[in-house]
């Protein structure tokens, strides 16, 4: 184990990232913020180019703190009316009812023209902003924070290549593999994980809460419980796809995302903490399950085949399948077939953009995660 412990650490502090709201138009109201700071004044037309990725993610989801506003035009004029470029992707927080108003009028007087960048970078997002003679062109690639590119009047402030960059110091995801996972779970520092680990039990759990409390999206945790509302496996469901419920709805609370993506970490992580509270499960134990969710479905995203538009949030549920299994002191053998059974069983969901049916996307992963654990312990096994 001691050779993964550090480079294990590694990974999941960088692919468990906290984040408010969807991520998507959070980082296009951060683009257009940073380009209206640039610019100096208030810009009478805007234009947005952004990936076919972003694109299908970001044009059907509540853009946080808005009063319910959807989509591109809406994130642009949120950056502009009230963002801090400072922020980062927390540019546009606590805005106030006036500025939510503002926003409004904005999107009535100034034309926002949206389009689809001819890119192979799958997060990219350019805004520019006009105003009397000067125009400022912002362009955010490779990360959702990650400025690659400033210009005024032509002149560029900043320029970086959009190309990813070989970094030496980046663990290489190609390590992960299941048995090795499992191994790091069992014994690893908890020392070096515990703080992050802690911050995605909180969020992911309040923010699942909230789901279920108010009104968001489909409601789909709230059909599930009013069913079977004592089940566990059911509950397990439920707090899951309403967290991505009240993600996907505008609820500003944050999220622990992992690979990038909220509903991953929600799917990863939410199941194997209701089961934990369940079952009165210590808090160690819990963390160990954690680990073994998180990195197996970071190695299901880059460790395995997947083509371009399935849906991630499945191989997250596959995940907390066997977090769950370990939960309630399945061996190595239970473990590793609750994966397997759970991958092989897994539907090929379509990914066709970020909105609120994503919810029931993600109760039928948890649900594919947990029929794993069934195969295993009724002697039916994937392969």
């Amino acid at each position: 184990m001691e050779p993964f412990q550090e480079i294990y650490t590694k990974i999941l502090r960088e692919e468990i990232t906290p984040a408010s709201g969807c991520t998507e138009p959070i980082s296009i109201a951060f683009c257009a913020a940073k380009a209206h700071q640039v610019l100096g004044m208030q810009p009478t037309a805007a234009t947005v180019s952004v990936s076919a990725e972003i694109l299908k993610n970001a044009k059907s989801v509540v853009v946080p703190n808005t009063n319910g506003l959807k989509g591109i035009c809406a994130a642009v004029a949120a950056g502009i009316v009230c963002g801090d470029a400072e922020k980062g992707v927390h540019a546009i927080d606590a805005l106030s009812e006036e500025q939510r108003t503002a926003i409004v009028r904005f999107m009535e007087l100034v034309n926002i023209d949206v389009s689809c960048a001819e890119t192979d970078c799958p997060l990219y997002i350019s805004v520019t902003l006009y105003a009397r003679t000067s125009y400022t062109r912002v362009v955010i690639a490779n990360g959702h924070s990650n400025i690659v590119e400033i210009m005024k009047n032509g002149e560029p402030l900043l320029k970086r290549p959009i190309a990813v960059q070989s970094d030496d110091s980046a663990p290489d995801r190609s390590c992960l593999n299941p048995h090795d996972i499992l191994v790091f779970a069992e014994n690893a520092d908890l020392s070096g994980v515990r703080d992050l680990l802690d911050l995605q039990i909180e969020y992911n759990s309040a923010v699942s809460a909230e789901g279920l409390r108010n009104d968001y999206g489909m409601n789909i945790g709230k059909l599930l419980l009013k069913e079977h509302p004592s089940d566990p496996k059911t509950t397990a469901k439920a707090y899951a796809a309403a967290g991505c419920d009240a993600r996907m709805s505008g609820c500003d609370l944050p999220v622990a995302g992992l690979c990038g993506s909220a509903s991953k970490g929600i799917a990863a992580s939410v199941p194997v903490i209701c089961f934990a509270k369940h079952h009165g499960i210590d808090k160690d134990r819990l963390y160990r399950a954690l680990i073994l969710s998180d990195l197996l479905a970071v190695y299901q995203r880059y460790g395995s085949e997947q083509t371009p538009s399935s849906c991630g949030v499945i191989g997250a549920g596959c995940a907390a399948g066997a977090g769950i299994a370990y939960l309630l002191g399945g061996d190595e053998s239970a473990i590793l077939s609750t994966y397997e059974n759970a991958v092989a069983a897994a539907p090929c969901i379509v990914c066709d953009g970020a909105k609120p049916s994503c919810a029931a996307k993600v109760a039928a992963a948890v649900e594919v995660g947990m029929l794993g654990y069934q195969m295993y312990l009724s002697h039916q096994c994937s392969l």
